[in-house]
């Protein structure tokens, strides 16, 4: 039986461990430690901030993709305060001020709780609109988009990839 020192293995072990992680990070090394989500930029330095683009103000209803999808704000929010003291849209799309302002109504189902019952005031699960509802960004769109909405695939003639016949 062979004894070897202690010493000797934590040797082996450490020269092991050096050789398999300048391995490992000199790819990183030639790329000068880019971190992907950082595009090409080196961690020590700071990215460029993406531009901010302006919120769409047009105040024309956009049509839904899909059924029960919640309606995208049509108009800036900046500023608005909606917190547990005050919800600024609220202020014109309550029912009881509609009329006044000329805004679209909140739907009744949030006046409902989540077994269904009326309140006499908005849901406290409905209470922050922009949970769910979005204003949108007077912006190009990163990607192409090739959604079909179902009344199109349900018209697609059969044969049609996506077609329902």
């Amino acid at each position: 039986m062979t004894h070897r020192s202690p010493t000797l293995s934590r040797a082996v072990c450490a020269l092991l461990l050096a050789v398999l992680s300048s391995l490992l990070l000199a790819p990183a090394r030639a790329q000068g430690l880019v971190d992907s989500m950082r595009g090409p930029t080196p961690i020590p330095e700071q990215t460029k901030s993406p531009p901010i683009f302006p919120t769409e103000n047009k105040d024309i209803r956009r049509t839904r993709n899909f059924a029960m999808q919640p309606p995208t704000i049509p108009h800036t929010i900046d500023g608005y305060q909606v917190d547990k003291e005050f919800n600024r849209c609220m202020f014109c799309h309550a029912r009881t001020r509609t009329q006044e302002t000329g805004a679209i109504p909140v739907s009744i189902t949030h006046y409902q709780d989540r077994n269904g019952n009326m309140l006499a005031d908005v849901s406290p699960r409905r209470y922050f609109c922009i949970q769910c509802h979005v204003a949108q960004a007077d912006a190009k769109p990163l990607i192409g988009n090739n959604f079909v909405d179902v009344e199109q695939l349900l018209r697609r003639k059969p044969g049609v990839l996506g077609s329902t016949k």
